[in-house]
């Protein structure tokens, strides 16, 4: 394979830290064009827009409308000879089986899925303690870790065959340590834990896994993906896109009997 061609998105806007210091990493070896929401557009999901406008950018386009927006236009008007989609490197991670309908950034990549071009989705783990999280992760370096395992997988995911199992894949690296971290093929966790507080007017939803994994209160198994990146792995998930269905025998027997009732 020669130059990979690869369409950049994301969710925290084209003028993130993370999207920035993910197009250089990328570019050093890919052409790279930047379809990506002119405005922060964190967890909208795969909301879809009827138009966006379009505005040209240094580094390709802006788009005033969601991460799937951004693929949909990419891959149908913008740049459509893409080799691949890649969208981060998100600031927060996404992690767990529960995320992967809510994150703008992992959308952007299911979204390309349906269109049967390869994608990744990345995201930093930024731990909690003391501060705010968001108040972190302001500098390049600190998503060195997510841009080299982006670099590695775009540079070597095609050739490996990597796509012909997987549709996207969902990766999550923690920030940098001493050492480089190792990389581990996980499967999303199933650990759920939101919970609602009714208070005068309002509810309260809060998700409560975010401080569990600040306490080290998790019971995730080797294997899944929040386990990997709470020993300062990155994680690595292959996905598919479409919902799977199975064979129900009940729901075949209320089927058959409905319009004798």
């Amino acid at each position: 394979m020669g130059t990979p061609r690869i369409l950049l998105t994301n969710d925290d806007g084209i003028e993130s830290v993370g999207f920035r210091a993910l197009y250089d990493a990328l570019d050093e070896f890919a052409d790279v064009t930047a379809v990506a929401p002119a405005e922060d557009k964190s967890a909208v999901g795969r909301a879809m827009s009827h138009e966006v406008d379009v505005v040209e950018h240094e580094l390709g386009y802006a788009i005033h409308g969601t991460p799937a927006d951004c693929t949909v236009a990419g891959l149908e008007a913008l740049c459509p000879s893409v080799d691949m989609v890649v969208a981060g490197c998100n600031k927060g991670a996404n992690l767990g089986a529960y995320v992967l309908g809510r994150s703008g950034t992992v959308s952007a990549a299911v979204e390309a899925a349906f269109f049967d071009v390869p994608a990744m989705a990345f995201s930093l783990y930024v731990p909690g303690g003391t501060g705010d999280w968001r108040d972190k992760a302001t500098d390049p370096e600190d998503y060195r870790e997510a841009t080299n395992a982006a670099s590695y997988l775009a540079e070597h995911a095609l050739d490996a065959g990597v796509f012909e199992q997987a549709d996207y894949l969902n990766v999550n690296a923690p920030m940098p340590a001493d050492d480089p971290a190792e990389m581990v093929v996980t499967a999303p966790s199933t650990l759920y834990d939101m919970t609602a507080q009714h208070e005068n007017s309002t509810v309260h939803l809060v998700d409560r896994v975010w401080e569990r994994m600040r306490d080290g209160d998790i019971p995730d198994p080797e294997g899944t993906d929040r386990r990997a990146i709470v020993d300062g792995k990155i994680s690595v998930s292959p996905l598919t896109a479409p919902h799977t269905t199975h064979h129900h025998e009940s729901l075949d027997a209320l089927a058959e009997t409905y319009r004798s009732n």
